[in-house]
């Protein structure tokens, strides 16, 4: 019975010594590694599958509750945003009066015999400062301010004497609106 024999066409020696044969074993080796670098990738890929799916359901999962969050306060945020527009409404027919204008209601009050030292405007009150040379021109001043109803309330902060001349009261009013 015969026996098996390989026979190699391409004879090592001379073949690895040509240009071509040198070629052809680089390109073998090299195409090898690609190969096992290109399953390494796609091993990769598919271990880190099972990772993306986890986070992929874990994701799903919060956007399905966050949407029932949504879904369950919808009737607080549209009662609300009602409110909202109602109070802009509000807001837009009120009329504002300016601080020049509550300055100038206030002024047009003033007793002849009073005269300010300093006054401070804010959205909800008003400050007074002034001096007077009697304490009737502060009653007066008062009084006037208390007759009006566009203010809150009047209240007389404070009175002492000056320092450089005795006949004249120093006073502070707070007005709030």
């Amino acid at each position: 019975m015969p026996k098996n024999k390989a026979i190699n066409l391409l004879p090592q020696e001379e073949f690895e010594v040509s240009t071509l044969g040198r070629v052809l074993k680089w390109a073998m080796g090299t195409f090898r590694i690609i190969v096992i670098v290109t399953e390494m990738v796609v091993m990769g890929a598919f271990l880190s599958r099972f990772w993306l799916d986890a986070q992929n359901s874990d994701l799903n999962d919060s956007i399905k509750i966050k949407s029932a969050q949504i879904t369950a306060q919808s009737s607080i945020e549209q009662s609300f945003r009602n409110v909202q527009t109602k109070l802009n409404i509000f807001g837009e027919i009120t009329p504002k009066i300016l601080p020049s204008q509550r300055v100038e209601n206030i002024v047009s009050k003033i007793p002849p015999d009073i005269t300010l030292s300093g006054i401070s405007v804010s959205d909800i009150s008003t400050q007074i400062k002034g001096v007077s040379n009697s304490e009737a021109g502060i009653v007066q001043f008062v009084a006037n301010l208390q007759a009006d109803t566009s203010f809150k309330s009047v209240d007389l902060g404070s009175i002492s004497s000056s320092d450089t001349d005795p006949t004249q009261t120093i006073f502070s009013v707070n007005i709030s609106y």
